[in-house]
């Protein structure tokens, strides 16, 4: 049976039609329109209870081989592990081709292995462990695999990452990562990775990273994803409990995406350079929803919407070089003071160097609308025609003497109890509301045309 297959397998690389299939197995393919080597033909057997590694990796193989696909019913197909070649394609029935891991030292793995296609497989880690010294630290691993293309696939239940790609590139699209104990989709060093239209849930540290290893452009695109319910089980001060992570990465576009449920941030963008956060949907955020922080190097945050945080949007740490932002057009509200927390926040946006913030609506922040700078921490700050309604304090401008140059106008603050804009000794008001007297003591400020109810 396995030789009449490969030479028909032979026979179709060679050009045979479709018509010249035979078999039950054969015209199946034929028939969905998908031309391709059969793996039933190469004895494997859905659904059966004993180990199939040599069988699949015998047919994915000489499929990869003869550049032809390899299509698995439906069933499930328990193995050990699977190495991909170049060129390798595989194709099951979305939701009910199955493989699952039986545990060793990787399960599906890839190296300088190009052009990779996966479309309709479910990847069940089981539980079992990977060994992330020997450069498994996903369900699927690939490193320096250029034109990968994921699709149709759910990767579950894995002990580490649901997919890790190091020094790739390609698409991932119409992905389902659940209950990954670290991460569900990690990418290293990669360049112009698109993901789109795919689900992260229930995942330990991250839903989304995209890293490199120093500073460097990376170009990957984040879109019409949906991430939530992501814990920081491994601890730290931010680095986890993200729904999207970008570290290192430069000009990385998140756009459309709608994060939930996540234990600190919806979009935290560390150290990377012209990062893009656009229409994304975020809420009940346990940190900041979207950070531009340390040594960032241009942001545009804009047209997102927030609904619930202890911070909306943060563009900080100056000190550490951080710099150079567009925070424009977002919707800010239901920021909440952490009692329990010294760093207690409660604030819809906070900025602090080279940023124009400019028509956003903030509503119900807990502590203050719209902080700008932080001690001596503020440098080249425009905040223009700007709403916030229900703070405390409306629009809070740090007021030592070293900080840099602010211009505020055209802001609508309504409901201030404690003052529509006031000079900041970093968390404490002092003096009068800025609104109703006079700014002249205060050398950097210019403020113009703002009007509070």
């Amino acid at each position: 049976m396995l030789g009449s297959t490969l030479a028909l397998g032979a026979g179709v690389a060679a050009g045979a039609t479709a018509t010249a299939m035979t078999g039950p197995r054969q015209a199946q393919a034929a028939s969905s329109g998908v031309p391709g080597m059969s793996g039933a033909g190469f004895g494997l057997k859905s659904s059966a209870s004993r180990d199939q590694t040599r069988l699949l990796q015998t047919a994915v193989d000489k499929a990869a081989e003869l550049k032809q696909p390899l299509l698995l019913d439906t069933g499930t197909y328990r193995i050990k592990s699977l190495i991909l070649r170049e060129g390798t394609e595989i194709r099951g029935v979305p939701g009910q081709t199955s493989i699952v891991y039986m545990g060793g030292t990787s399960f599906v793995s890839a190296d300088q292995a190009h052009n990779l296609r996966l479309d309709g497989l479910v990847l069940i880690g089981d539980g079992k462990a990977l060994s992330p010294d020997r450069g498994a630290d996903g369900l699927i691993s690939a490193r320096g695999c250029n034109g990968i293309a994921l699709k149709n696939i759910e990767v579950r239940n894995s002990p580490l990452n649901g997919l890790s790609l190091r020094n790739c590139s390609g698409t991932i699209s119409d992905i389902i990562c659940a209950h990954c104990a670290n991460t569900g989709i990690f990418s290293l060093d990669s360049t112009g990775l698109d993901i789109s239209h795919s689900e992260v849930s229930e995942c330990g540290n991250n839903g989304i990273q995209i890293w490199q290893s120093k500073p460097a452009e990376d170009g990957s695109t984040i879109s019409n994803c949906r991430v939530r319910n992501i814990k920081a089980n491994s601890g730290g001060s931010g680095q986890n409990g993200n729904g999207i992570n970008v570290f290192r990465a430069g000009a990385v576009t998140v756009n459309a995406n709608r994060i939930t449920d996540c234990a600190y941030s919806a979009i935290r963008g560390n150290a990377v350079s012209n990062v893009i956060m656009t229409n994304n949907h975020c809420a009940r955020l346990g940190e900041v929803a979207l950070y531009a922080e340390f040594g960032f190097d241009g942001a545009l945050i804009a047209h997102n919407i927030v609904d619930g945080a202890a911070t909306g949007i943060s563009v900080t740490n100056f000190k550490e070089g951080g710099r150079l932002a567009i925070v424009q057009g977002n919707l800010v509200r239901n920021l909440k003071r952490r009692e329990n927390d010294k760093d207690k926040r409660g604030t819809g946006i906070a900025v602090e160097a080279d940023t124009a913030v400019s028509g956003n609506v903030i509503e119900n922040a807990e502590t203050l609308g719209l902080a700008i700078g932080w001690g001596t921490y503020m440098r080249d700050v425009c905040a223009t025609g700007n709403l916030i309604r229900k703070s405390p304090i409306g629009i809070g401008i740090a007021a030592d003497h070293d900080a840099g140059l602010v211009f505020v106008a055209h802001n609508m603050i309504s409901g201030a109890s404690n003052g529509a804009i006031r000079a900041m000794l970093f968390d404490k008001p002092t003096g009068p509301d800025l609104v109703r007297s006079s700014a002249e003591s205060f050398r950097n400020f210019a403020l113009i045309g703002n009007v509070a109810s």
